[in-house]
């Protein structure tokens, strides 16, 4: 994972990132697992996926991938970038509320904030839908979902200050799928679940 398709080596400040990407901490609700990463945007890519669970039910879901591209990126403002997908079930009643797009973009900046994660150029788009089932699906319940798909540019030193955007991707993920964020102070314990 993270290297060019013609095996040019990654430079070490990507190297660095993607050990803290590989060494994080999560939630416990957060299963999280390596994935294929995207080959043609950057030079140097690397990516997670996870599941949020409650129990033994999925509650929500993402994933996040690291680009890196040593020249820099005009559009990104920096030679990293951060781009993820948040995706849980909401109340139906959550889908009308106007004010859902704007909360749900809040949940990502207050993250990022609240976990210090210092950013430049933050874009993105939160998208509500409902659905109805008619006919011989009649039965299916009603659902709803919010979607968060974000992008930022992490201020690292070197490769390194990735862990702060970790965690609070990883709590992007929580919220989303309404859990409440973990308080001041309290460190997530290694889940043993799925790596």
């Amino acid at each position: 994972m993270g290297a060019k398709s013609d095996a040019t080596p990654a430079p070490a400040a990507f190297r660095r990132a993607l050990k803290e990407l590989l060494a994080a901490s999560w939630r416990p609700e957060l299963v999280v697992t390596e994935m294929p990463a995207p080959q043609r945007i950057a030079p140097f890519s690397a990516a997670i996926t996870a599941d949020v669970m409650v129990g033994d039910e999925e509650v929500g879901s993402g994933r996040l991938v690291l680009l890196h591209d040593p020249a820099g990126n005009a559009a990104w403002q920096g030679t990293f970038r951060c781009v993820t997908f948040a995706r849980a079930d909401v109340d139906p009643e959550m889908v009308t509320d106007p004010l859902l797009a704007s909360v749900g973009w809040s949940w990502l900046l207050d993250a990022l904030a609240g976990h210090d994660a210092s950013f430049v150029a933050p874009s993105g788009t939160v998208t509500s839908v409902s659905s109805e089932s008619f006919g011989t699906m009649a039965d299916e319940p009603a659902r709803a979902e919010v979607e968060v798909r974000a992008s930022w540019t992490p201020q690292l030193t070197d490769g390194a200050g990735l862990g702060a955007h970790l965690s609070a991707w990883g709590e992007l993920l929580c919220t989303t799928a309404g859990l409440p964020p973990l308080p001041a102070g309290v460190v997530p314990m290694p889940s043993r679940r799925g790596r």
